[in-house]
């Protein structure tokens, strides 16, 4: 299963998440308009995709995940195949909107729930081995979407991945076992067994909410800033172009790093350990890029790296460990509405403040960064976790 919905993620995300990066140019060219226009309309796929998250998630709590991802496949290569058609802004929009909604019913959130729905508390090692094999998505996705580019021209990158969706991720999905109807009376036996617990935490839930969400915004603003602008803000450190690429590449195995750490090292301990330690990350790699200079680039595109690869991680074990398996569809899409707002702001917030600050728009990031790790630690503070949930696998 994880297998299988690890290759579906990696085109999902390849084929929406990281295509503007490589067709956003000649797309805007073709269409008549700027290539920050095509951002904006990848913003506003990013918020449909954030509206769309809980009403997802409430289905596959009730549904599995099944059925809901097949139909984002469907969904992708409508997306895609109108986006190749467009013509003019307002079918390119429209065109945006439909992968955005696809995005929202289709990316990690969806495929964590449809693994908490098979597993319960048991779904930490699979949500892991999902996103290391996804990690490679932009590794994979940016050289094959450039490549159909030179091929076949940008609209027909777009026609070749709606393809790849029906042949190879609809079939993917198709393979995911049917809910398990007994899984339903489980999670009923687990919410009696809890209700004390829950009665007198239930004061405190809606603070462990907010947290949570806010660590999710703040960290996802971060990682979306530094994927749109991490060239250009090591050139303001003092980094030549030859420098900040190269050292630019080192993001995405750090990543990859990063989420074998947690899968191996890390996943005996707690989740909220986990995760503070990954929050952590990135503020001592501004820390070291200010305090030193471009010599600390490579120090800092690794700590920046590898603590998103495992926050990717526990965006889905936190909320399983926290609030259970019970509701958390609908609760995952929730905690991410503000995720996914903040990585359609990102892009242009942080470029307006590398414009204006230079290398020192980097304490934007930091100071967000030590807020989700006070978060992280108040939620650790106050004992709200669920300790029999922690020593789950």
């Amino acid at each position: 299963m994880v297998v299988y919905l690890g290759i579906s993620q990696t085109l999902a995300w390849a084929s929406s998440y990281y295509l503007p990066a490589v067709l956003a140019t000649p797309m805007a060219r073709d269409i008549g308009v700027s290539a920050p226009t095509i951002f904006a309309a990848f913003s506003m796929a990013m918020i449909v995709s954030a509206l769309i998250g809980p009403w997802a998630g409430r289905i596959i709590d009730r549904l599995g995940g099944r059925p809901v991802l097949i139909a984002t496949n469907v969904l992708f290569a409508t997306g895609l195949g109108a986006l190749a058609l467009a013509t003019d802004p307002v079918s390119m929009f429209s065109a945006w909107l439909l992968i955005g909604a696809a995005m929202g019913a289709g990316l990690y959130e969806a495929a964590f729930a449809s693994l908490v729905r098979l597993y319960g508390h048991n779904a930490r090692g699979s949500i892991t081995g999902v996103t290391l094999i996804a990690g490679f998505a932009s590794t994979i996705g940016w050289p094959l979407t450039a490549w159909m580019e030179s091929q076949y021209g940008w609209r027909g990158a777009c026609l070749g991945w709606a393809t790849l969706h029906m042949v190879a991720g609809l079939p993917l999905n198709a393979l995911l076992p049917r809910d398990n109807p007994e899984h339903g009376h489980v999670l009923v036996k687990e919410e009696q067994v809890a209700a004390p617990a829950a009665v007198q935490t239930s004061s405190t839930s809606a603070m462990t909410t907010a947290l949570l969400a806010f660590v999710f915004a703040a960290t996802w603003f971060s990682s979306t800033a530094m994927a749109a602008h991490l060239p250009r803000m090591l050139q303001a450190a003092g980094a030549s172009l030859a420098v900040a690429v190269s050292v630019g590449a080192l993001v995405g195995p750090a990543q990859v790093i990063g989420r074998l750490v947690e899968f191996g090292v890390l996943r005996r301990v707690h989740p909220l350990l986990s995760a503070r330690i990954a929050a952590s990350a990135h503020p001592l790699g501004v820390a070291l890029l200010l305090f030193l200079g471009p010599v600390a680039a490579p120090v800092f595109a690794g700590l920046h790296g590898a603590g998103n690869g495992i926050l990717t991680i526990a965006k889905g074990t936190l909320p399983l460990v926290l609030f259970g398996p019970s509701g958390y569809g609908a609760r995952q899409g929730w905690l991410m509405m503000p995720a996914r707002i903040a990585q359609a702001g990102a892009p242009l917030l942080f470029g307006l403040a590398l414009d204006h600050w230079g290398v020192h728009a980097l304490i934007l990031t930091m100071v967000l960064g030590l807020l989700a790790l006070a978060s992280l630690l108040v939620l650790q503070a106050s004992g709200h976790t669920n300790h029999a949930v922690a020593e789950a696998p």
